[in-house]
């Protein structure tokens, strides 16, 4: 099996906090150049400063973003990309976990979820795919959820909706550039100790230090699709799809 070329260039959306922030840190320590995004510049300043100051050797280039804006988007990204002399790796992470039971009096909470996490990765992967086809290559990461499996109650409905359509999303972009070149993963997160799972922590929730590591070493290997971590979640997803919803139902 050939091994997949080093992305040394990697862009990280909603790199201020969370999955993102310990992204960055990981691929630093690796020795990777980082392009980040995030909404909140004031947290990217001084992530900025501290990479570089653990990590002399690297690049860190750092832009304000909100996803939600698509003309954001299609500036910064390829703005980022010019400063690093290019991207090899586009992690399109930047999402919110808010939501309620359908019909309960909060739409808005979950009309934003599916935006941000639906339509915000949307742009990243315009953006992302414009330059992949020009170079002729590049790894495109789409950061999903355990919760895309089935349909979810309460909080994780809208949630789950927005994290499976990315799972179509994700599969038919690799449909059109298979064999190009470019590759596409889908990472399945379980229950990691952020900010997103306050309150919704589950009896396989791990810390964040290993949920990265995991989110990591998954990344590197560039799969169609990971589970993060592997254990338990590959075999959890599995039950998931098979087990009856009133199952499902007392799981989540």
């Amino acid at each position: 099996m050939v091994p997949h070329p080093v992305r040394q260039r990697i862009f990280i959306s909603g790199a201020s906090a969370g999955l993102g922030e310990g992204m960055a840190r990981r691929f630093a320590a690796m020795g990777r150049d980082l392009a980040l995004a995030a909404r909140r510049a004031d947290r990217l300043e001084a992530l900025q400063k501290e990479l570089l100051a653990t990590h002399p050797g690297i690049r860190v280039e750092t832009a304000e973003l909100d996803v939600d804006d698509p003309e954001a988007v299609a500036r910064v990204v390829p703005e980022l990309a010019d400063r690093l002399g290019g991207l090899d790796r586009v992690i399109v992470n930047a999402g919110i976990g808010k939501g309620a039971s359908v019909g309960t009096g909060k739409a808005w909470a979950n009309r934003a979820t599916l935006f941000t996490n639906v339509l915000g990765s949307h742009a990243q992967c315009e953006a992302a795919m414009e330059l992949f086809r020009a170079q002729g290559a590049g790894h495109l990461v789409l950061i999903s959820s355990v919760a895309s499996i089935r349909g979810m109650r309460g909080t994780r409905t809208a949630y789950g909706a927005s994290k499976a359509a990315l799972n179509a999303l994700a599969e038919g972009i690799r449909s059109d550039v298979l064999g190009s070149g470019i590759h596409v993963t889908t990472v399945l997160p379980g229950f990691i100790e952020t900010d997103i799972n306050v309150g919704r922590r589950g009896l396989f929730t791990v810390g964040l230090d290993k949920g990265v590591r995991a989110l990591t070493a998954a990344v590197e290997r560039e799969p169609v699709r990971a589970y993060v971590p592997e254990l338990p979640w590959r075999p959890v997803a599995g039950l998931l799809r098979v087990l009856p919803l009133s199952a499902v139902r007392r799981f989540t």
